[in-house]
């Protein structure tokens, strides 16, 4: 079994919301990520997809997108983006899945393989640039929603299985300061993380070691529009 990522895919089935106006480079983007998506993964490996999935604002109209998805191979598990406005319900939209091979996370786990899988979306760290009181109320909850999922990925970890965390939003900031989100994945013996988030001249680096965590970015504009191996 192997473990794959990519974010950000920003698919627009039923919005008008080309993404080639951000660049060139995304021009037939959600074809070059399918092409390279069935070169690499086998039925039995898993793709981490840390949110910003789909233009849509209503569920019905994202479960478009997410069909497009249910044609590829792999396990798909998914956390919500900050674009993400038709992620409403949990329990709706898990009822909602295309097929079995759909895992989506929110304030919980999942448990693959030997693989334990836990996701949120994070929020805008403290000292970025124009943090707000109400970007602290947001950190805040997230943290939380982290809390939540690490009680049940302790639920559900055996022996020998490796905990991986997915988040959207950088956890920490470029000086990898210490965040809610970084403790908490140190505290609970997560290997690696993979994010998104990050698109076009926004530097942030591809990979990242902070305390025995490594980190990955996986917009797909920033990988190419190819999936990174994690496992």
């Amino acid at each position: 079994m192997n473990i794959y990522a990519i974010s950000d895919l920003h698919l627009s089935a039923t919005a008008d919301k080309p993404m080639d106006v951000f660049g060139g480079n995304w021009e037939g983007h959600f074809e070059k990520i399918k092409t390279d998506w069935k070169k690499k993964v086998q039925p039995e490996d898993i793709v981490l997809i840390s949110g910003d999935i789909s233009w849509a604002m209503k569920m019905s109209d994202a479960l478009v997108d997410l069909r497009s998805l249910a044609e590829l191979p792999g396990k798909k598990v998914f956390i919500r983006g900050n674009h993400d406005y038709w992620w409403n319900g949990i329990t709706k939209l898990r009822d909602s899945a295309p097929d079995d091979t759909f895992y989506f996370l929110q304030t919980d786990a999942v448990r693959i393989g030997e693989f334990v899988i836990v996701g949120s979306r994070g929020w805008t760290c403290p000292d970025s640039a124009d943090f707000t009181e109400q970007d602290e109320k947001l950190y805040l909850r997230e943290g939380e929603r982290f809390r939540l999922a690490f009680a049940d990925a302790a639920r559900l970890k055996q022996e020998g299985d490796t905990l991986i965390a997915m988040i959207h939003y950088p956890p920490f900031n470029l000086k990898k300061e210490d965040t809610l989100f970084t403790q908490q994945f140190e505290e609970n013996g997560v290997k690696k993380a993979v994010f998104g988030h990050i698109h076009g001249a926004a530097y942030f680096p591809l990979k990242t070691e902070k305390n025995g965590v490594e980190y990955l970015l996986t917009s797909c504009d920033k990988l190419n529009f190819s999936l990174v191996k994690v496992y």
